[in-house]
């Protein structure tokens, strides 16, 4: 492969991924002249049924240079301030705690949070539920939108955002044709492979299309680097037993909007409901080793009630696993052709992104095989750092209403990275030091594993000092101030989001 940026790049799918990688590489290649095609069949459908993301994509549309009054009103886009967990643990834990996204704002607050906890973990009565400390957890406890009104402190509060995929889609698509991307719209036949293994062209019925490097945005279908390239996906089944989902669209008709996403736990999975300024998407993940579509079906039915009589219902398959090489040979998988875990906490497009700017950082110097290797490894350290935070969920809760959530916490195989941590905790050991030396602070910040293992409630028995060490004062002090500091520059989500969407 020749160590220069290549001239030519075929991305083979559209979707989120496929347009996000059009606009990223357009955006970093620009001046490189590159010329970049991508082709996409009108025959397939996008996955996304209303989607939801992690802070990182503000940084996706701010390396754009794409302003949020542009591209939220056209994709009916709200703000996410972090995801509220509901019933996912039964016994010696809260009914729900909120996942926040951690500021600036947070950092005093935090270390009454990290202290008490603490405490706790060595048996004394401290109030440890996550959403008593943290900024966002107050801003959507109030249905606040969590960008201040002062956009001077927009990079000192951490937020999210709910959108519809397709429309998101449609707005990356029509940016990145304004810039000089070359779309085609046409079925791929064949892929043709050169003598050494590498992709020589893609062929449709009418086209042959060549370039130096191919992108694979071909979703679970894997075209370039599942079939042609012959690279497996490992599975993460083991881990992970959901393998399905059945999504319903409800209308909008609350006065108030939510600016968080809600996990609630069924009985044989969990449900979502992500609010968007048309409507609410809502969906079930589940496995179907223990539940039929049909009853899944039933069973969200049942959840949503009568705002769900008449509205359809989609049902999807889910390959949860990932592949070894992420960048094969002038290949590289994007999206759902390089793994999918679930979309328990939205990082499916921050994997995405990742992957393209990682990619991208790439070509500052030669391009060697042990780049590759490199590269190969840093995607996979970062999908099972994510896969272990999710299978964390799983195994801590303490349902016994079904097989399934007990299997969940009896028959699945933590990863050895997560079985040290727990270990960690449990023993009262140095958590945070056993985070940091497997690196794991880096895909999940200590926040987030002292906020999932206390509000699922990961702690054992009190002792005889509790009454004497219980540590209340300092977190209603916090969140007083955070309440003070919300009301003076944070206002109400859907006020918001109707000043945004004005000319």
């Amino acid at each position: 492969m020749k160590n220069t940026i290549p001239k030519s790049i075929l991305i083979v799918g559209g979707g989120t991924a496929g347009w996000m990688a059009a606009n990223i590489l357009l955006h970093a290649w620009h001046a490189h002249e590159v010329q970049i095609t991508l082709i996409e069949s009108a025959d397939i459908g996008i996955i996304g049924v209303g989607e939801g993301s992690t802070p990182a994509l503000r940084k996706f549309f701010s390396y754009l240079k794409v302003a949020e009054k542009e591209w939220m009103p056209a994709c009916n886009a709200t703000y996410k301030a972090g995801i509220q967990f509901s019933g996912w643990a039964a016994e010696n834990a809260y009914k729900n705690y909120f996942h926040p996204f951690y500021s600036q704002h947070d950092i005093e607050h935090s270390q009454y949070f990290f202290h008490n906890v603490n405490l706790r973990r060595h048996g004394v009565d401290c109030v440890t539920k996550p959403d008593e400390y943290f900024l966002t957890a107050e801003l959507a406890r109030q249905h606040k939108d969590p960008a201040p009104l002062d956009r001077k402190l927009t990079n000192q509060i951490e937020y999210g955002y709910h959108f519809d995929s397709v429309l998101l889609g449609k707005f990356l698509r029509d940016r990145a044709k304004s810039f000089g991307l070359i779309h085609i719209v046409g079925n791929v036949s064949d892929v043709l492979l050169t003598h050494d293994g590498a992709i020589a062209s893609v062929n449709t019925t009418d086209n042959k299309l060549n370039a130096d490097f191919y992108i694979d945005c071909t979703g679970f279908a894997g075209l370039l680097i599942n079939k042609a390239l012959q690279e497996p996906i490992r599975t993460f089944k083991e881990n992970l037993f959901n393998d399905s989902a059945v999504t319903i669209a409800t209308d909008s008709d609350e006065k108030i909007l939510p600016s968080l996403t809600l996990s609630t736990a069924l009985p044989h999975g969990w449900a979502w409901k992500i609010p968007l300024t048309n409507r609410f998407g809502n969906g079930y993940v589940y496995s179907s080793d223990f539940i039929s579509s049909d009853q899944a079906e039933i069973e969200l039915r049942n959840h949503l009630g009568d705002k769900a009589k008449d509205k359809s219902a989609r049902h999807l398959k889910m390959r949860v696993g990932r592949v070894e090489n992420h960048w094969k040979a002038n290949c590289l998988a994007v999206g759902l052709s390089q793994g999918f875990i679930e979309p328990l906490e939205a990082t499916a497009l921050a994997i995405v992104q990742s992957t393209l700017e990682n990619f991208v950082d790439r070509f500052d110097h030669p391009i060697t095989p042990n780049t590759i290797r490199e590269f190969n490894s840093y995607i996979n350290s970062l999908i099972d750092g994510i896969r272990d935070y999710i299978v964390t969920h799983y195994f801590l809760n303490t349902r016994n209403d079904t097989d399934y959530w007990k299997a969940c916490r009896e028959q699945v195989k933590l990863p050895d990275a997560l079985q040290e941590l727990l270990d960690a905790w449990d023993s009262g050991g140095d958590f945070m030091q056993t985070l940091f030396s497997q690196k794991r602070e880096k895909i999940y910040k200590p926040e987030s594993w002292f906020c999932i293992l206390a509000g699922m409630g990961r702690f054992s028995t009190l002792n005889d000092q509790s009454s004497k060490r219980n540590l209340a004062a300092p977190e209603k002090i916090a969140l007083l101030n955070n309440r003070i500091f919300s009301e003076k520059m944070f206002i109400d989500h859907k006020e918001y989001l109707n000043r945004l969407s004005q000319p």
